[in-house]
């Protein structure tokens, strides 16, 4: 079983920044990717942004240019520096990872694991 623990969440003014960072833990042979999705009141979840492994970003339209993930220094974590801030960011943000957990080749599965949610709210 993997399991996500994120970070990071709080309120900001609009313009400001905060990193979110999550970090997986747990019997992972390989990880395939890791990203951040957030889900505001009333709307579906949805990407914001999601690194691949070896290498390869995605982001939504909608943060491009403000938001950044990137691997963390701790094996298996990431965090997304968000910057400029801004009133529709406000959501709950959920990390995701992706891969094959399993302790040799022989014994893999595929997971995909969730982290708790961190909440996110940019208001005057």
């Amino acid at each position: 079983q993997v399991h996500l623990v994120e970070s990071g969440g709080g309120l900001v003014q609009p313009g400001g920044s905060l990193r979110l960072s999550c970090a997986a833990s747990g019997s992972i042979y390989s990880m395939n990717s890791m990203g951040w999705y957030r889900q505001a009141p009333g709307k579906q979840r949805e990407l914001v942004a999601i690194l691949y492994s070896p290498r390869g970003t995605n982001y939504a339209d909608s943060v491009k240019g403000r938001f950044t993930i990137a691997r963390a220094d701790a094996k298996n974590a990431v965090y997304l520096q968000m910057n400029d801030l801004q009133a529709e960011d406000t959501a709950v943000y959920y990390c995701n990872a992706r891969g094959n957990s399993g302790t040799d080749y022989y014994d893999q599965e595929r997971f995909e694991s969730w982290g708790q949610g961190t909440q996110v709210t940019v208001s005057s």
